[in-house]
């Protein structure tokens, strides 16, 4: 008897809940770096959930449907909100002291640099999807030497980079969404390609016989 394989049903496209989670939570943390809010329980409360988590289960779900670069994007990123919700939060004491400025410097540098290789990456991507990473790469850098140098003018500076940013990945977000409700490109991702150019018709050979 001949046995009958049962497809697995299409996985689901997990990358608009990372893109969100991502863009919604780096747009309100930024808005306290650009000075415009307090470092309020309600960034810490998003950057664990929608930040942290919901990044995370975006992430094991492109590993799961083959996609390394979303997978590590995701998860990465995700584990980075929670891991400074741990530098904002841990106790310190005697042996652990408070994190200073130097320390943040070095940390967000780190980011930076791996932002950068993923930045690489994304140039096989749409555009949306690199200014997302290029923005990410540039708001990291100028955080890390915001706290470098303790110039409040720079760390200001890197709120507005990273508004931009957020804002980038919301709206690729919710582009992926729309268009694959739709079926077609309603939110372009990508720069629109020009139309092909009609080949030139060659003259047709006029037989010697008609003349």
């Amino acid at each position: 008897m001949a046995s009958h394989q049962v497809s697995a049903p299409p996985l689901a496209n997990p990358g608009p809940l990372g893109l969100l989670g991502f863009g919604m939570t780096t747009v309100l943390l930024n808005l306290h770096n650009a000075g415009l809010i307090g470092l309020t329980p309600v960034i810490v409360a998003m950057g664990f959930a929608l930040g942290g988590l919901a990044q995370i289960i975006a992430g094991l779900l492109e590993f799961r449907g083959g996609n390394t670069f979303g997978g590590t994007a995701f998860t990465a990123y995700g584990l980075f909100w929670w891991s400074l919700i741990l530098i904002w939060t841990m106790p310190t004491g005697a042996a652990i002291a408070a994190a200073d400025s130097i320390g943040l410097a070095a940390y967000l540098g780190l980011w930076c640099l791996f932002t950068v290789f993923m930045f690489i990456g994304t140039l096989k991507h749409n555009l949306a999807t690199q200014v997302v990473f290029g923005s990410l790469a540039a708001l990291f850098f100028t955080l890390a030497l915001g706290d470098a140098t303790g110039i409040v003018a720079v760390t200001r500076a890197a709120g507005w980079i990273g508004i931009v940013c957020g804002l980038a990945a919301i709206y690729t977000a919710m582009a992926q969404v729309v268009n694959g409700e739709f079926g077609r490109t309603v939110l372009p991702l990508d720069l629109p390609r020009a139309l092909p150019q009609p080949v030139a018709q060659r003259p047709k050979l006029v037989p010697a016989s008609a003349h």
